[in-house]
Order: C-alpha cells, then sequence, then structure tokens
C-alpha cells in the first residue's frame, strides 16, 4: 500500500469524520448510498437472530449498519485504513460488530462458527478470485447475498450456450443454486460505476449438482475446454494437454459431438466426459 497513504490514514482524526471517506479508484471504491437497495439485500439474506454474517468490503458501513440490526454478529473485513477509522468512528458502539483490517484473501476463516452467511458488495476488481474462494468454503456457508458488477452477475446465473458462460458459472453451479435477484443501476453508488451491477444469491447445496469421481480432473476439464472458446472443444483440450485418442473415445461414449464448443456443453454433459477420462 501506498505509504502516503498510509500516512494519511494515520493522521484521520474525528474532525474529517464529518464527511464520509471518498472512494478511492486503486481499490475499486463504489459506495452503495441508496437505502432502498439496502433493505431488498437484507431481505434476501432472510438473516435469523443469532446468526452470523461475513461482510466483506463493508465501505462507509451503510449496509453493515442494516444486517447489525438484523443478525447476532457481523464480521467485517475491510482493507482500507480510512475506511476502517471510519468504521469505528460510527459503529464501533456496536457490541455485535467484529471489524478486520486487512486483505479478504487472506483472511482467516477460523474468526467465523462453523456456519454463517455472507452479503457483501464486492470490489469489482477482486470478484473473481473473492468468488472462488468463497465457493471453496463448501458447507461452511449457509447462503450468499452478493452484489456484483452485472456482467460478473450474469456469467454466474448463466445458461450453457451464451457468450456469459464459462468456468465461473460452471464452478458456482456445480456447488450452489445460483438466482439473479435484481439489477442495481449506477446512481445507486457514490461515485457511480462505470457500469451497473447486479444482486446475487447463493444457495450451497448439500452435495455438488454433479457426480465427479475426480473434482481436480473435472475443472482442470472445463479450464481447458474454454481457455480457446472459439476452438472445438476437442482442439481446445489437446491445445491444454489432454491425450486426444483418449479424448476422442471419452467424447464418443458420453454421445458428445468433438466439434461442439466448450460453451454448449451442460454441467451434466462436463461431468460425464469427466468421468469417462478418469
Amino acid at each position: 500500500m501506498n505509504k502516503s497513504y498510509e500516512t494519511k490514514a494515520a493522521l484521520y482524526g474525528q474532525a474529517a469524520l464529518r464527511s464520509p471517506p471518498r472512494g478511492r479508484k486503486s481499490l475499486g471504491q463504489h459506495f452503495l448510498k441508496d437505502q432502498n437497495i439496502v433493505r431488498k439485500i437484507v431481505r434476501l439474506a432472510e438473516l435469523q437472530p443469532g446468526e452470523t454474517v461475513l461482510e466483506i468490503g463493508p465501505g462507509r458501513g451503510i449496509l453493515t449498519e442494516a444486517l447489525l440490526n438484523v443478525s447476532g454478529a457481523v464480521v467485517a473485513v475491510e482493507i482500507d485504513p480510512i475506511l476502517c477509522r471510519h468504521l469505528r468512528a460510527v459503529l464501533g458502539n456496536r457490541s455485535n460488530l467484529k471489524l478486520f483490517e486487512g486483505d479478504a484473501l487472506e483472511f482467516d476463516y477460523g474468526h467465523l462458527p462453523d456456519s454463517f452467511l455472507v452479503v457483501a458488495n464486492l470490489p469489482y476488481y477482486l470478484s473473481t478470485p473473492l468468488l472462488f474462494r468463497l465457493l471453496n468454503e463448501g458447507q461452511r456457508i449457509s447462503r450468499m447475498v452478493l452484489m456484483l458488477q452485472g456482467e460478473v452477475a450474469a456469467r454466474l446465473a448463466a445458461s450453457p450456450g451464451g457468450k456469459e458462460y464459462g468456468v465461473l458459472s460452471i464452478a458456482a453451479q456445480f456447488r450452489c443454486e445460483v438466482r439473479f435477484a435484481f439489477k442495481v443501476s449506477a446512481p445507486c453508488f457514490q461515485p457511480a460505476p462505470g457500469v451497473g451491477s447486479g444482486v446475487i444469491v447463493l444457495t450451497p447445496l448439500s452435495r455438488p449438482r454433479v457426480a465427479v469421481e475426480n473434482e481436480g480432473l473435472f475443472f482442470k476439464l472445463v479450464r481447458a475446454g474454454f481457455a480457446h472458446r472459439r476452438k472445438a472443444l476437442i482442439n481446445s483440450l489437446k491445445d491444454e494437454g489432454f491425450d486426444m485418442e483418449k479424448t476422442r473415445a471419452a467424447l464418443g461414449e458420453a454421445g458428445i459431438d468433438p466439434g461442439r464448443r466448450a460453451e454448449t456443453l451442460s454441467l451434466q454433459e462436463f461431468g460425464a466426459l469427466a468421468n469417462l477420462l478418469q
């Protein structure tokens, strides 16, 4: 982090709290300001008394405050020291708030109970790696309500055959029930982003949607298939190191035309192909 920025954070006093901190482009900060959107997000979370919610990137705390009012505890992770100081000043008296200053990608999930929810306005520039980390937490998360850049939300909910469908779609739908809830326009944020956003609900499944013998191979296959989207599946897999003869035989046994592109294959077809290759 920039040293002058750290110095600014250290000098940030109570007088500066009279006006909320400004968003920083380098950290992808676009602060939600629309209370109606906040209420809709909280309703989607369906939080019960006593439940713990993880909020990534609480920003100025507009959503945090609403979550504190309906949950047992809010564990908020914020990387920006200025925003952390602001949050301590405006919400520090709330006994059910635990604020961690640091990178959400490095956050220790051991600070959370065995079951928790995630409600967050994910920073655009980190949304994909954060999503993969959350998906890997598996059954500890009972529900995720996430606000994302519109195109990322569309990719999560995409069906086979469209340009939005890809590795992220399959990773999410393999482990979760995915529902696109509603769109959020740019003026609902300050500063307003250059693109629209979307809120999506992910509900982890008790077991993966498709039974695969080797998850590592399954996701290797998916990534290889989409590595060259314009190529036929058989050629994309060959370019990524899959044995041509074995792959062609597996495709034939699965009833999949080797000339199809990866974006046309369903989750079930990828699973069947992975099991045959295994």
